[in-house]
């Protein structure tokens, strides 16, 4: 019995200590790489100008205006599409 109540305590603790998470991996950036970021305010295409550890410099294909951002991004999935899309 007392076997039986270990058991079921180690069970329990498992339990209450494995949760389901999102595990998020900064993505390693390069410069002349296309990419599309598909939400948020910096939705839209974007062509890698420079990259280090700690920013990336990002360009509008249309305006070719430049922005220097702390990194933030996350790669979803790879696949071929228009770039820059047509809105």
């Amino acid at each position: 019995m007392a076997t039986i109540k270990a058991e079921l305590k180690n069970i329990i603790m498992e339990l209450l200590m494995s949760s389901e998470i999102a595990v998020f991996k900064p993505f390693p950036f390069e410069p002349g790489q296309k990419i599309t970021i598909s939400d948020g305010p910096r939705k839209g295409d974007w062509l890698v100008v420079d990259c280090d550890e700690r920013k990336v410099i990002l360009r509008c294909p249309v305006s070719h205006m430049e922005f220097s951002w702390n990194r933030f991004c996350y790669h979803v999935e790879t696949k071929r599409q228009e770039w820059p899309a047509r809105d």
